[in-house]
């Protein structure tokens, strides 16, 4: 039984649902906040996921940030070395998803050179009526950024396990790869 342990970065702009995400997830689902305040810095969100079809575990520590630019240089430091991220805007703001690009670029500086997996989270789903940036633009956008995509709604508490599943799935993955590269060589 292997237990790894994994620095997830989450980012996106202020008022997007990043922390509603996490919280909901931490909570497996029993917790729904209808009103959060601004994140100012970090918080950390802590949980386990199981791989499936192993007994093989990740511990997921979650950076759950700021996404107002007045919290830019602090999160320079505590976004060192990243394992995987999770950039997230809303659906029903366009300016949200276009900046996903920086938020992006942020996270890449954090680990020049090395492969970071990542997943594009769109929320707020529930307001389809405001949607305001289409899934298959978002989608073709993550898989041109080397992103998996998933869309969510916190409030119905629908899809939020699957970024943070897809995430330490693919954390564990890179982590057997090693291990058989290492093996190889002995």
């Amino acid at each position: 039984m292997v237990k790894l342990s994994a620095k997830c970065i989450l980012a996106g702009d202020a008022a997007v649902g990043k922390t509603a995400l996490a919280q909901l997830f931490r909570s497996d689902g029993t917790h729904f906040q209808k009103n959060y305040t601004l994140t100012a810095g970090v918080d950390l969100v802590v949980k386990t996921v199981l791989i499936p079809c192993t007994n093989d575990s990740v511990e997921l520590f979650i950076f759950d940030s700021a996404g107002k630019e007045m919290f830019s240089e602090m999160l320079d430091k505590l976004w060192e070395n990243p394992n995987v991220f999770c950039l997230v805007y809303d659906v029903t703001n366009e300016q949200s998803f276009n900046s996903c690009s920086k938020w992006l670029e942020k996270v890449r500086a954090q680990a020049p050179g090395v492969f970071v997996p990542g997943v594009l989270v769109g929320t707020k789903t529930d307001l389809a009526g405001r949607r305001a940036v289409d899934s298959a633009q978002a989608q073709a956008w993550a898989l041109g950024q080397g992103l998996e995509y998933f869309e969510t709604s916190v409030k119905e508490m629908d899809n939020y396990e699957a970024p943070f599943c897809s995430l330490a799935k693919q954390f564990y993955c890179l982590y057997k790869e090693k291990v058989e590269m290492f093996h190889g060589l002995v």
